[in-house]
């Protein structure tokens, strides 16, 4: 389907313009996410941003953000080129802190207040990467395994256009190293395909 960009685009601003959760959230409301002025055939969908996200306005800006380049195999000009790359977390904002020291979960009201609107829109995307849990249950829902390790296995049942992956933060380390087919198998079918649909906005045969 064609994208609709002046919805799409008058969405953006709204997103930006939120402050719904301004008073509950601990840094206040900064939604943080990368959509260009047309359509990049890539979707990558995270969980929230970080603190260091939050502060400099970039999503994935973090050591998080190295980890996902680097299973790409794309540089950080072409990984924020909206010609390549539409950026979305499940929740826009900072949530805070846990009192575990990790990051709280992404806020709900995004679900039915920007999500509800933007999934509908994400049907003409060539390539999805759900990076993380949040991600995972946005998109799948009641296709969505009990584990983490049970899902990101059935990758090729979402397949096109979705691919599931682990969050990369180093909380994860754990998880990577126990399951090294992640890193065998799925990541270089994902670099493979991004690779093609970064060479296909170069060549013209992706339509922006």
């Amino acid at each position: 389907m064609d994208l609709p960009e002046k919805k799409v685009q008058k969405l953006v601003q709204e997103i930006k313009k939120c402050r719904h959760c301004d008073k509950e959230l601990p840094l206040g409301a900064n939604p943080v996410f990368l959509v260009g002025n047309q359509k990049a055939p890539i979707l990558i969908v995270g969980q929230a941003p970080g603190l260091k996200v939050h502060k400099t306005g970039l999503p994935w800006n973090d050591p998080s953000g190295d980890k996902l380049r680097s299973w790409l195999q794309v540089s950080r000009e072409q990984f924020y080129d909206t010609r390549y790359f539409t950026i979305l977390p499940t929740g826009f904002c900072y949530p805070g802190r846990d009192t575990h020291g990790g990051d709280l979960p992404p806020r709900k009201e995004c679900v039915y207040l920007w999500w509800s609107k933007l999934l509908p829109l994400t049907s003409y995307f060539e390539l999805i990467l759900l990076v993380g849990r949040y991600a995972h249950n946005l998109f799948l829902e009641k296709q969505l395994p009990p584990t983490l390790t049970e899902t990101v296995m059935a990758w090729k049942t979402y397949y096109p256009p979705i691919i599931v992956c682990p969050h990369p933060s180093f909380r994860n380390n754990l998880w990577l190293k126990k399951n090294q087919w992640f890193l065998k198998e799925v990541v270089p079918f994902i670099q493979k395909k991004v690779h093609l649909l970064i060479n296909k906005v170069n060549s013209g045969k992706f339509e922006i």
